[in-house]
């Protein structure tokens, strides 16, 4: 069976993995997180702070804290995203408006945003779906002008530019993961925090460390730390910290690998008149290579060619249900205008196999059977 996808090792993964535990060194923030967090900092060439959190999830939630959520506030997001990009900030007491996407990226249509603030609104969060970015420069003009932040729910996004730029910086703040779904991993679960709005970094590293001045205590500031604000355990430990070192350290080689895999799906279908769409991007954006899927012209077939390539050796998922159309979304949530795309086109995704280190023989296994439905 040729998996959807797979974490892999890439380079000195275990080798750091064994000398994080001979250190006996295990709690976070020890010196394969500080190796990292720098490392990412030069992937983003940005001097933004970078601080590892234990998922995504946490740098999300963190997030919500540090622009101060509270009850009654709103945050505009696509429905069309993980329920952590919800989540983090209903927990704060906001209300989540939904705001239709863009059939061509499946991102938040940017049209739309304006259109949805109110004066309740505090944040806007845009989702940079399968590595593809927003696009920023507009996000970051309307929040200015409306005076709110924006959250960049970079997930999947690490390695991916925007006009020559890499993703993640413009925002006041961004989220990435390190998923073991993800082009980069931590061995599991795992993410990180980008400040790119300086104001932030000294509560952040007070939220990180369960709201206490601990950072203030090690850099000897202070003699003793202690409880100055909320917080909560936002630390990655080191062993999952020194395994994502060895990832981020062969990141050139894993992005041109998958981006090669993307290539060679992308080229190989193209060639058919088969019934379904291929992703197709403006030329100032530029994807890592996180995902490949097609759109079918008829959604009530996804099922059916789903349950073929499982047959046939090849898994090959649909991806997320509208987070509007799900239990909590209908009972937290709001979705402002019109649901012109987000159920149709997301009803159409499927995705293919995709991971580092994929061989020629399993990528053209996918296309040749993906082709034999029809053909």
């Amino acid at each position: 069976m040729i998996k959807f996808t797979q974490a892999s090792v890439a380079g000195n993964e275990l080798e750091y993995i064994n000398d994080a535990i001979s250190k006996r060194n295990l709690a976070g923030d020890g010196q394969y997180t500080k190796r990292c967090e720098l490392l990412i900092s030069e992937l983003l060439e940005s001097d933004s702070e970078v601080l590892l959190t234990p998922s995504c999830t946490a740098a999300l939630e963190m997030s919500a804290l540090l622009i101060g959520i509270k009850e009654g506030d709103e945050v505009i997001i696509p429905s069309y995203t993980f329920v952590s990009t919800a989540n983090a900030f209903l927990m704060h007491g906001a209300k989540v408006v939904f705001v239709d996407v863009d059939p061509n990226t499946m991102n938040i249509d940017v049209e739309l945003v304006e259109q949805a603030i109110t004066n309740r609104t505090r944040a806007i969060v845009p989702v940079h779906y399968a590595g593809v970015s927003c696009d920023m420069g507009r996000l970051m003009d309307i929040a200015e002008r409306h005076n709110i932040y924006v959250v960049e729910d970079a997930a999947q996004a690490l390695m991916a530019r925007y006009k020559g730029e890499p993703v993640g910086t413009k925002g006041h703040l961004s989220a990435f993961s390190f998923h073991s779904t993800k082009n980069y991993t931590s061995g599991g679960e795992g993410g990180c925090l980008v400040i790119n709005d300086a104001t932030f970094r000294d509560r952040a590293h007070v939220l990180r460390e369960k709201g206490t001045n601990r950072r203030n205590f090690i850099e000897g500031t202070v003699d003793k730390y202690t409880w100055v604000d909320k917080g909560s355990s936002f630390l990655m430990s080191e062993i999952q910290a020194a395994f994502l070192l060895g990832q981020l350290e062969s990141a050139d080689k894993i992005n041109i690998d998958r981006k090669s895999t993307w290539n060679f799906y992308f080229d190989n279908l193209s060639k058919e008149n088969l019934p379904f769409s291929l992703p197709s991007y403006t030329p100032e954006i530029e994807h890592n290579g996180h995902m490949f899927f097609i759109k079918l012209e008829q959604p009530q077939e996804r099922q059916l060619l789903i349950k073929y390539m499982k047959e046939n050796g090849v898994e090959t998922p649909f991806h997320y249900v509208p987070l509007h159309s799900s239990p909590a979304g209908l009972k937290y949530a709001s979705f402002f205008g019109e649901d012109r795309f987000t159920t149709l086109e997301s009803s159409k995704i499927v995705r293919l196999p995709l991971w580092f280190g994929m061989t020629d023989n399993e990528k053209q296994k996918v296309v040749e059977t993906l082709k034999a439905y029809w053909l």
